[in-house]
């Protein structure tokens, strides 16, 4: 039973840091990537539709993506979401693919997306509390209905402590990294 409750939270908390590293993939660092598009949606027949299910992305440099979309009609719907979007960026269109060039990082744009960084991490950060006050709750809910004892429970509180501190300290080394790569020039 209490294994069983340690298993879920970690599972939980790795599946947070998982959530913030794919959050910290879409921040743009000096080279762009396809993943910063990972986020956005574009209106198509009516439905909101992830950018990646209507067309591929492909890196031509380091500042300039193409992108191809499958049905050439979505591609003003994708030009919309691109130029809507937070990225900073005016695709342009030549009637088959979109290019998205990206202007180089300013200082202060850099230090926008270091910010941004932080709050996601934060915000991975305060799901894994979460997540281990719930395991709490349920580990003290065990001890409550006399399923186990006091010292099960303590030793259980131990455990759930140590994975509590291996999954943020990821999330940290990640914020570490990003934030170095944000900043490097």
């Amino acid at each position: 039973m209490i294994n069983d409750i340690l298993n879920e939270a970690d599972e939980k908390m790795g599946k947070s840091v998982d959530s913030t590293r794919e959050d910290f993939a879409t921040i743009r660092a000096g080279r762009i990537t396809p993943t910063v598009f990972n986020k956005l949606n574009a209106e198509y027949y009516g439905t909101p539709t992830p950018l990646s299910a209507l067309a591929t992305f492909t890196s031509q440099d380091a500042r300039t993506i193409m992108i191809a979309p499958f049905d050439i009609s979505a591609m003003p719907a994708i030009e919309k979401a691109i130029r809507d979007s937070d990225l900073g960026v005016n695709p342009s269109n030549d009637g088959k693919v979109l290019r998205a060039v990206f202007p180089e990082l300013t200082e202060e744009r850099r230090k926008e997306f270091v910010k941004q960084a932080k709050a996601q991490a934060e915000q991975g950060r305060i799901s894994i509390r979460q997540v281990r006050q719930k395991a709490k709750q349920n580990l003290e809910k065990l001890e409550k209905d006399g399923e186990v004892g006091k010292d099960d429970v303590t030793g259980a509180e131990k455990k759930l402590d140590v994975a509590t501190k291996k999954h943020t300290d990821a999330i940290d080394d990640m914020l570490k990294h990003k934030e170095a790569e944000l900043l490097e020039v």
